[in-house]
């Protein structure tokens, strides 16, 4: 296996105190975080989100995408449903990393929207590998997952590698002026499930 747990501590957040899990990717090199929530008792179905790394919407707060509004919810559904866990993927940029998601960033400037900015660079709209959730969930405990997700590849992805989605629960949230066009997208070309309410005026 090449997944291989290095070593867990606390981490403090405004959600309330999460545990985090840091791993090792031994075949690409990449490091990878869970964090979880209250007792995660065994055989009971989890609440949780499968996060991939977003920089500029998880940590500089862009309006461009709705990744730094996704993964707060999900630690506040977290923390209000007193357990679950949020496995955090490093692999920005749908898998084409930060110096190409910037590219593609130019491109979307220019009139592209986020498929056809990647299929500009040579890259599919979506890169992202998600073999490593089986054996992190594994570590966990976890055996059934009610999943935070509006994206049907990831379900997809989640049934070949062997994890137990029980549930899906939406999270539709962070629309704004600067990214309905990214979620039409994300809908309209990746096939991601919003309602309309989702696109109508606050």
């Amino acid at each position: 296996m090449s997944i291989k747990f290095i070593a867990s501590s606390k981490l403090p957040t405004p959600f309330g105190t999460f545990t985090m899990h840091g791993f090792e990717d031994s075949e690409t090199g990449k490091e990878h975080v869970a964090l979880t929530y209250g007792e995660l008792a065994k055989d009971e179905v989890i609440l949780g989100r499968i996060h991939s790394e977003c920089l500029t919407g998880d940590a500089l707060f862009s309006l461009r995408c709705d990744c730094g509004f996704q993964l707060e919810t999900a630690m506040k559904n977290i923390s209000d449903a007193g357990a679950g866990f949020i496995l955090y993927l490093r692999q920005e940029g749908r898998g084409i990393g930060l110096l190409n998601k910037i590219r593609a960033y130019n491109l979307q400037d220019a009139g592209a929207n986020t498929v056809e900015a990647n299929e500009k660079l040579g890259f599919a709209a979506d890169l992202r590998n998600y073999a490593m959730c089986k054996p992190m969930l594994d570590h966990l405990g976890i055996s059934k997952v009610r999943l935070m997700t509006n994206n049907p590849k990831k379900l997809a992805a989640m049934d070949e590698c062997g994890v137990n989605v029980v549930a899906r629960q939406p999270l539709q949230v962070g629309k704004n002026m600067h990214n309905e066009h990214y979620l039409r997208t994300k809908a309209d070309k990746l096939g991601h499930m919003m309602t309309e309410e989702h696109f109508k005026e606050d």
